[in-house]
C-alpha cells in the first residue's frame, strides 16, 4: 500500500539547487535506501521528510496516505483505517499534503516520525541510559509500563548491560544505540536514518545495522536510510535511489544500483616513492594510566615508543579503545602523560611537549594542526568566515577568499562549487561536506604536523579517494607531516608510508601498512575493513 509519494519536489538554498524534480513512492513497511556522494542531496531529502521548517519544498508535494482519528487527530499508517483509536474514535483514511496540513495535524504527523542524524548523540548527558529511553516515551504509555518497555528496547539494541550508566560516559557507538532506542520508544510510523553509522567502526556499525533490521524493518516500520557505505543498501534496503547533484540518477534493486554507483568510484593514484626526512617526533616510554571505579586502573597508553619522520604519512590503527586517540592527545598537549617523554622538532631545536607555557610547547603548538573526530564549525559564520577565522590573520578579504578556494579544491570541492560554498552556512551543508570543510580549516593554517582523527568517517567512497589524493598532494607541495588515526584500513593502505598497530594501550608492531594487515586478528580485520 502506498504510504508517501513525492511529486516533482524541488528545493534550493540561496539560489543553489539542492533537489531537482524528485519523484518517488514509499510503500507502507518498505525500506528505501538513498545512495550518493557527499552533497548530492541525501540529507536535504531526509530533513524534508521529517517536516523540518527550513526544508519546505520550493515546489512539488509530499503526499501522505494516512489513517487519522478525527476525534483526537492521532495518525497512523494507512492500513489502520477502520480500526479503533485508543481515545474511542475510529481511524479514517485521509490523503494529506504534508507541508500544507493544518497545524495540529502536521504536529501529530511529525510526532510519529523518528530520526537518527549523523554525528548527533542527542541524549541527556547527566541522566542514565534507562532514564533517557523512558523520557522519549509518549503519554499513551502507562507509567507502570515505561520501565519494562524501556528495558525491552535496550535489550533489542544490545545495551541492557549499560542501563544504569550515565549517558556522557558511553562510547560513540553505545550512544548511537541509545539514540536508536529513544527513537524506537516514540513508536514511529516512519523511521529516518541519515548516515547513522558514518563515524562508527565497521564492527559497531554492523551491530547497529542488525538492530535497525530487527527493530525497524522486521517490525514493519517504513524506513528511509542514507549511507555512504554501499553495502548498507544491500543489507537493509528493499529499493534504492542514487542521488547525484540533487537528481535521481538511477532507482531500482539495491544490488544493481550499488554496483553501478561503485563503478564511478575512482582508484586513488598511487604515489611514487617519496623521500621522507629525519626524525621529527619522538615518543619514549609514554604511559597514561587512570583510575576508574568500575574498571580499576586503566592503562589507556602503556609504555609506547615511537619515532615519526619529517614529511611522513604515519598511520596509527587499532580497534576502539586501543589507545590511539589518547596517544595523539598527549602529543599535542591536550592530555598529560603519566610518565615518559614526548618531543617535537621546531627548526633545529627539540621541544619538550610535556612542559606547558609559551616558552615550551606553546612555541610549537601553532605549527600543529588537529582534526578531531568530533569536530565543530562556527554555526553563525559562513564557510569563508570559518576558513579565514581559522588562520587568525588580518588578511585582505580577496586574498583570504583565494586561499580558501585553493584549500577547498584540495579537499574535493571542484570548480564553481568551491566558490559557491563560501557563502553557505554549516547547517546548509551535508555531514560529509562539513567534514571536508573542517579538514580545510586545518589545512588553511599550513601547519608543519597534521593529526587527523578518523578523517574519512562521514565520507562517501568518491570523496575518500579525493581526500587521499589531497593528503598526498599537501605532503608534496607543503612538505607536511601527517599522523592519521583510523579504523579504515583500506584508507591507511592507500595513503600511509608506515603504520603502527595498537592493542590494549601498547604498540604491537610497526611497518608498512600491507605488513601490518598480516598481523591483524579476525576481530581487527572485521573492525577495520569494510
Amino acid at each position: 500500500m502506498d504510504f508517501i509519494t513525492l511529486k516533482n519536489i524541488t528545493k534550493s538554498f540561496n539560489g543553489f539547487p539542492a533537489l531537482k524534480d524528485i519523484n518517488l513512492t514509499l510503500k507502507e513497511g518498505e525500506t528505501l535506501g538513498i545512495l550518493g556522494r557527499s552533497g548530492s542531496g541525501k540529507s536535504v531529502l531526509i530533513n524534508m521528510l521529517r517536516g523540518t521548517k527550513d526544508y519546505r519544498p520550493d515546489s512539488g508535494e509530499i503526499i501522505m496516505n494516512l489513517a487519522v482519528c478525527p476525534k483526537c487527530l492521532k495518525v497512523d499508517v494507512p492500513s489502520k483505517a477502520g480500526e479503533e483509536c485508543s481515545c474511542g474514535g475510529k481511524f479514517e483514511a485521509q490523503t494529506i499534503d504534508f507541508f500544507n496540513a493544518e497545524r495540529k495535524l502536521f504536529g501529530s504527523i511529525r510526532r510519529r516520525i523518528a530520526i537518527m542524524l549523523q554525528r548527533n548523540f542527542a541524549l541527556y548527558d547527566e541522566e542514565s541510559v534507562i532514564e533517557n529511553v523512558m523520557r522519549a516515551m509518549g503519554d499513551d504509555v502507562a507509567p507502570e509500563n515505561k520501565l519494562y518497555d524501556a528495558l525491552d528496547l535496550l535489550e533489542m539494541v544490545q545495551m541492557n548491560h549499560r542501563v544504569t550508566h550515565i549517558a556522557r560516559d558511553l562510547s560513540g557507538g553505545e550512544k548511537q544505540r541509545v539514540v536508536l532506542a529513544r527513537q524506537l520508544a516514540k513508536n514511529p510510523m516512519l523511521f529516518l536514518a541519515d548516515e547513522p553509522t558514518g563515524t562508527l567502526d565497521p564492527q559497531t556499525a554492523e551491530k547497529l545495522h542488525t538492530t535497525l533490521n530487527e527493530g525497524v524493518k522486521k517490525e514493519g516500520i517504513a524506513m528511509v536510510i542514507t549511507s555512504h557505505w554501499p553495502e548498507v543498501m544491500n543489507i537493509l534496503a528493499d529499493n534504492v535511489i542514487w542521488l547525484e547533484n540533487g537528481e535521481i540518477r538511477e532507482a531500482g534493486e539495491p544490488e544493481a544500483v550499488v554496483n553501478n554507483f561503485l563503478e564511478t568510484v575512482p582508484l586513488p593514484e598511487q604515489p611514487d616513492d617519496y623521500e621522507i626526512g629525519d626524525v621529527e617526533v619522538r615518543i619514549k616510554d609514554v604511559k597514561k594510566h587512570y583510575y576508574s571505579i568500575e574498571r580499576g586502573v586503566v592503562k589507556a597508553v602503556d609504555g609506547v615508543n615511537l619515532e615519526i619522520n619529517e614529511e611522513e604519512i604515519f598511520g596509527i590503527v587499532g580497534l576502539s579503545g586501543a589507545g590511539k586517540t589518547t596517544l595523539t592527545k598527549m602529543l599535542i598537549g591536550l592530555t598529560e602523560p603519566s610518565s615518559g617523554a614526548i618531543e617535537a622538532k621546531l627548526g633545529d631545536e627539540w621541544i619538550d611537549m610535556t612542559k606547558v607555557g609559551p616558552l615550551n610547547r606553546g612555541r610549537i603548538i601553532p605549527y600543529i594542526g588537529l582534526l578531531h573526530q568530533e569536530y565543530s564549525l562556527y554555526p553563525h559564520r559562513d564557510i569563508l568566515g570559518n576558513l579565514t577565522d581559522a588562520i587568525s590573520l588580518d588578511l585582505p578579504l580577496e586574498f583570504g577568499k583565494i586561499k580558501a578556494i585553493h584549500v577547498l579544491n584540495a579537499v574535493g570541492f571542484e570548480g564553481e562549487v568551491a566558490e559557491q560554498i563560501l557563502t553557505k552556512y554549516p547547517d546548509e551543508l551535508s555531514g560529509g561536506e562539513r567534514h571536508r570543510v573542517a579538514l580545510a580549516q586545518v589545512l588553511m593554517k599550513e601547519p608543519k604536523i597534521i593529526i587527523l582523527d578518523e578523517p574519512t568517517g562521514t565520507m562517501d567512497p568518491v570523496t575518500r579517494v579525493i581526500v587521499t589524493e589531497s593528503i598526498l598532494k599537501a605532503r608534496q607541495d607543503l612538505e607536511q607531516t601527517f599522523i592519521i588515526i583510523s579504523h579504515d584500513m583500506d584508507f591507511v593502505l592507500d595513503v600511509c608510508d608506515r603504520t603502527c598497530l595498537m592493542r590494549g594501550g601498547k604498540i604491537l608492531d610497526m611497518g608498512k601498512p600491507e605488513d601490518i594487515v598480516k598481523l591483524l586478528t579476525p576481530d581487527e580485520k572485521e573492525g577495520m575493513f569494510r
